[in-house]
């Protein structure tokens, strides 16, 4: 069960992702498929209603995105699309790049395909100039069943693909690895090799379409390629310390987007 609109408090978010998790260590994803127990709890139950009434949740940012303003003249807006890393994101965990204006279009538990769902609402919609797109690890772990990484491999560049028709500059970020020092099986659920494979996949992809990298990994990864313990609390998540390592990164994506995007046509 995922938050469904932006006025709900920050710490229910926080919840929910804690609430997932633990739902999902209990094998309700059982070798990347749902399953579900014979008696589902309130919580179980409140899930599979919001899948079936509104999966990729587009409720989240209705309100939202119905009332934004258009961008000003010569105003350059970015948006940030992405999961719960990009979801709690300064709300609360951190600072969301204060004074920028950036809109965070996050939403906690989501993978790929519900992504590409929403990206005309939440994305295109607002018009802005750059969109930057970080997105994998949920699909890695099985969060809406089995994924494979030709299917995130698509959905990346689907979304690619329709900014670009819009004239939206691209930037692709790397998936940051994980670590086993608080939740022992986070690498289990997203093993480091697959998220290398589709880091290094994303690597090769934003060099053959000019995109721009975004390359979270490096700054976020220890000596044994894990997660820097001190750059999060749960071994998966940013806390702030590891916000402040990605921001300098983001914005200086979003400052080579920007610059790079005179005919804002993505090429």
């Amino acid at each position: 069960m995922w938050a469904r609109s932006t006025d709900l408090a920050p710490r229910r978010a926080i919840a929910v992702a804690a609430w997932l998790s633990m739902w999902l260590s209990a094998g309700v994803f059982a070798a990347g498929q749902i399953t579900l127990s014979e008696h589902p709890t309130v919580d179980q139950r409140a899930d599979i209603e919001q899948r079936l009434n509104d999966w990729p949740l587009l409720a989240r940012f209705a309100r939202d995105n119905a009332t934004y303003p258009p961008p000003k003249p010569g105003e350059r807006r970015v948006v940030f699309f992405g999961d719960s890393i990009t979801d709690f994101w300064g709300r609360p965990v951190g600072e969301f790049f204060p004074g920028h204006g950036y809109i965070n279009r996050g939403i906690s538990g989501q993978t790929t395909p519900q992504m590409l769902v929403r990206f005309r609402a939440d994305v295109i919609a607002l018009k802005p100039a750059v969109v930057v797109i970080l997105a994998g690890t949920n699909d890695i772990a099985g969060n809406t069943g089995a994924s494979s990484l030709g299917m995130i491999e698509d959905n990346l560049s689907s979304m690619t693909e329709l900014a670009r028709a819009h004239g939206i500059r691209v930037v692709l970020a790397t998936l940051l690895p994980v670590n086993d020092a608080v939740v022992k099986d986070q690498s289990v659920r997203r093993p480091p090799s697959t998220i290398r494979a589709l880091n290094a996949w994303i690597r090769q992809y934003v060099a053959s379409q000019h995109l721009v990298l975004l390359d979270y990994a490096p700054g976020m990864t220890d000596d044994h390629a894990a997660l820097r313990r001190e750059l999060s609390d749960d071994g998966l998540h940013p806390n702030a310390q590891g916000y402040a390592v990605m921001s300098p990164l983001a914005e200086r994506a979003v400052e080579k987007a920007l610059a790079d995007g005179g005919s804002r046509d993505g090429r």
